[in-house]
């Protein structure tokens, strides 16, 4: 069928709900709107669902979560007969609440236990949770912090991980089979409860994972002795993060905590800001506000989900900069390894592990303590695949993981980036720093005296619909066939595809292997130094371009960053002409 004659099946057929059939009525003059709702299903990647919300196969909405779970439990049977069941999360958007409970009910019906929280909750604890009940999967209902209009539906494997070969094409196989919702399974949630197949969960969960938070710390004295003195700003955006941050916080004696009222609720409009995301300066407009009024030594921001953090903090002269997510990771990369280093000594397998994307700076701390550097491919679930492939054979000790994007994790309890424990280890190491007179900024200072000036960005280029989704491929495809040999004022020394699993040496021809999984994604190693990365967004439609110098202060890194920048992307902007 074309998408015209799925539009009128949806409209025809008595399985669809009557507020779903009206709002397709309403659209029935709009061709075009009717074509981008129709024209395919939405996808189930290995980054799960993500779209927007409302009716059509190209959209989020509780049909399109009833098939994908119905994969998702059929890939289940498939593998594990005697299911310890699956953990389900949700949080602060529109609908979450509502497909959470559909995506358990359709695991009930196919006999398999949902645990599903009482109420919204943050991604890592959500990973935590999958792990804690022995579960051999999790879903996460969220966008992360993509704008109000969407949502998102994400898959996590007994690890605690998000899906990795071979459970992620397992899993997406299974849902394309899955092609007539009416042969989706659900039941009563009452009858899901008296069989034993709806379990609610909360506190309990709550508090373990607070606890497993707390015993990460590595200077409770330094927190006894400035904790009291430490003014802190928080804001969850309107999201998951208000309650669990607060508390771990309040327990470990963090008394100076001062919430951003209009941020603190949860609230799937998100109405103070365009889209919440932390990595955005309107996402501190009023942090920073509050920060001003009260003299805050630090102002943090988590996203909707928690797994990503936003940071600014104050100088000696009382003045605010932003630690990006490749300085805090830095900073806490630093901190953790060099004080775990001191306290306890660090194990000869020790490993720093990163994304390609993230800071060669982290190549730099790895090298200074003398332990292994690990580079996985974008997404924190290639780090836990580490956490996992070490805890199996024996071999590697994890010390800390982070990747460009505002996400870290400390210790081994969840297998996904946590925002929440980010949030009290900078206010940890704030306590520590400020035992020696020292600011977070005169911190990161160090760093760069120390390790070199580096400098990091990422830009985008947003192509919507399906022109945008040919535009991206084509920008794909005209680097990887004619890889330029300069980029600004550097040479190309290699090129990396790891799409096609090759590493070229530019000068002298000679290709090896890159040795992860295929994926597409163009790296350059650029001279001195420098790089730069092209993929497509997994999660958006939008080709997103990371890079990052070398210099020798901060003003000379900014200005090499800012011309390295504009050269790729005019590069890149000349393919769509």
């Amino acid at each position: 069928m074309d998408y015209k004659e799925i539009y009128e099946s949806w409209i025809n057929n008595p399985y669809f709900d009557e507020k779903t059939k009206d709002e397709l009525r309403s659209i029935a003059d709009d061709e075009n709107e009717i074509k981008e709702r129709f024209y395919r299903d939405l996808e189930f990647g290995t980054a799960g669902l993500r779209g927007i919300i409302g009716a059509g196969t190209n959209r989020m909405n509780i049909y399109v979560i009833r098939k994908t779970t119905q994969g998702l439990a059929n890939y289940i049977a498939s593998v594990d007969e005697e299911s310890n069941g699956v953990a389900i999360a949700y949080d602060s958007r529109h609908m979450s609440p509502e497909f959470a409970r559909e995506a358990a009910l359709c695991l009930a019906a196919n006999g398999i236990r949902a645990y599903i929280f009482e109420s919204l909750r943050p991604t890592p604890e959500l990973s935590f949770a999958v792990r804690k009940l022995g579960c051999i999967a999790g879903i996460n209902i969220t966008a992360s912090h993509n704008p109000s209009k969407y949502n998102g539906y994400k898959v996590y494997w007994q690890d605690g991980a998000q899906i990795t070969p071979p459970h992620d094409t397992g899993i997406m196989a299974e849902v394309k089979k899955v092609t007539d919702f009416s042969n989706v399974k659900t039941m009563s949630k009452k009858e899901a409860e008296q069989a034993g197949l709806y379990q609610v969960i909360g506190s309990e969960i709550d508090d373990a994972y607070i606890e497993e938070l707390k015993s990460q710390i590595l200077h409770m004295d330094a927190i006894k002795e400035a904790a009291k003195d430490l003014k802190i700003v928080y804001t969850p955006l309107h999201g998951t993060g208000n309650i669990p941050a607060r508390r771990v916080l309040k327990e470990l004696g963090f008394k100076n905590v001062y919430v951003v009222k209009e941020q603190e609720l949860p609230d799937g409009d998100f109405p103070t800001v365009s889209y919440p995301n932390p990595e955005t300066d309107e996402a501190f407009d009023l942090g920073l506000k509050l920060a001003k009024e009260v003299g805050a030594d630090l102002v943090l921001a988590t996203d909707p989900d928690a797994d990503r953090l936003g940071v600014r903090v104050r100088d000696k002269k009382g003045e605010y900069h932003t630690l990006t997510g490749n300085m805090s990771g830095c900073l806490l990369a630093d901190y953790e390894i060099g004080q775990r280093k001191e306290l306890k000594g660090l194990p000869d397998d020790g490993a720093l592990i990163k994304t390609i994307v993230t800071t060669n700076m982290a190549n730099a701390i790895a090298d200074y303590y003398h332990v292994r550097l690990i580079e996985v491919l974008t997404g924190f679930k290639y780090i836990g695949q580490q956490i996992l492939g070490f805890e199996k054979s024996g071999k590697g000790s994890y010390l800390f993981g982070f990747e460009e994007s505002y996400g870290c994790l400390i210790g081994t309890y969840a297998r996904d980036k946590d925002a929440i424990v980010a949030t009290m280890a900078l206010c940890e190491a704030a306590a520590y720093y400020k035992t020696r007179n020292m600011t977070l900024w005169d911190a990161m200072t160090e760093l760069y005296e120390r390790y070199g000036y580096y400098k990091d960005e990422i830009s985008s280029i947003t192509l919507e619909g399906i022109e945008g989704l040919d535009k991206i491929q084509s920008i794909m495809s005209t680097l990887r066939k004619n890889p330029p040999k300069k980029l600004g004022n550097y040479k190309v020394h290699t090129f990396r595809d790891y799409e096609e699993d090759k590493i070229v040496n530019v000068g002298t021809g000679v290709v090896k292997p890159t040795n992860l999984p295929a994926s597409n994604v163009l790296y350059f190693e650029l001279s001195d130094d420098a790089w730069v990365c092209v993929r497509p967004s997994g999660t958006e439609p939008k080709v997103k371009i990371y890079y990052g110098v070398k210099g020798t202060s901060l003003r000379d890194a900014d200005e090499k960053a800012k011309a390295l920048g504009k050269e790729v992307k005019e590069l890149i902007t000349q393919m769509l002409e």
